[in-house]
């Protein structure tokens, strides 16, 4: 009875010391809206400026002899293109446990800020885990969605978007393009087609003009406003802004809103008009 009985520990000890190791995993990846807070829900869209937090633990770690966890970790998050959108982070986590830390998970944080001028789109954080001590690796995608202004892309240097306010603030643009004696006129637009210099370099500048019924301009701004700018992530459109008081004399009439963009990064100009009535 008791050689049975030894055959049967040894036989069980010898399966255990013949099972393999558990897999390393990348488990509980997701994304929240603060630190350590819950998930955030199916269907949430960050917002372009927004900051976004991450976190992951890992599972399926080997503990050397000595009682040591040796992890090494890597982040990218990348746009809906494949660009990245922030610079990829690294790091590790070495660290001794004790006998009551059988069920520890390591967990690793990361935070980054969505670029204000960030087209909308599903975005993606990969992260990729090596264990030193089993030469394992894995990898995990957690996607994200964004929302942001949408502007058409173009080859060419072009304005687009352009859009008649009431106010300065309004995001809802004009019905019809009015205004009268008194008011001030607003409009917003974008400038995208211009090309990226070194580190993602632009120099996009634009001008305004008014042009009478008549043909006559009678207010002209060559160089309204200037954006040089070498962002880590590229810049796909430039915003602009138009502010004009009507004086109060001012006739009737259909006027011509001249924006005059210039890039001089690809040595590229254009010019968009636009109506607007004074009633």
């Amino acid at each position: 009875m008791r050689l049975w009985i030894l055959l049967a520990v040894l036989a069980r000890a010898a399966v255990s010391a013949q099972a393999p190791a558990k897999p390393l995993q990348i488990a509980n990846a997701g994304v929240q809206q603060f630190e350590d807070g819950p998930p955030a829900a199916e269907g949430n869209q960050f917002v372009a400026g927004e900051t976004v937090f991450f976190s992951f633990q890992v599972t399926g770690y080997r503990v050397s002899g000595d009682r040591k966890v040796q992890l090494s970790y890597r982040i990218q998050v990348t746009d809906s293109e494949g660009i990245n959108l922030v610079e990829e982070t690294s790091g590790k986590l070495e660290t001794e446990l004790a006998d009551e830390d059988k069920e520890w998970l390591p967990k690793v944080r990361r935070s980054f800020v969505i670029p204000p001028h960030a087209l909308p789109g599903k975005f993606k954080i990969a992260a990729w885990v090596a264990d030193a001590s089993s030469s394992q690796e894995a990898k995990a995608d957690t996607p994200f969605d964004v929302r942001g202004r949408q502007v058409e892309s173009s080859d060419t240097l072009v304005v687009r978007n352009v859009r008649f306010l009431r106010a300065e603030e309004d995001r809802e643009p004009l019905s019809v393009a009015a205004y009268r004696a008194g008011d001030t006129l607003w409009a917003r637009f974008d400038i995208t087609g211009f090309k990226l210099g070194e580190k993602n370099r632009i120099d996009v500048s634009y001008g305004i003009s008014i042009v009478s019924p008549s043909g006559k301009v009678l207010f002209s701004e060559p160089q309204a406003a200037v954006e040089q700018d070498a962002p880590f992530y590229p810049k796909r459109y430039v915003p602009g802004i138009a502010s004009l008081g009507v004086q109060p004399k001012t006739t009737p009439g259909e006027y011509t809103l001249v924006i005059t963009a210039r890039d001089q990064v690809g040595g590229q100009a254009c010019e968009s008009r636009h109506t607007f009535r004074i009633q």
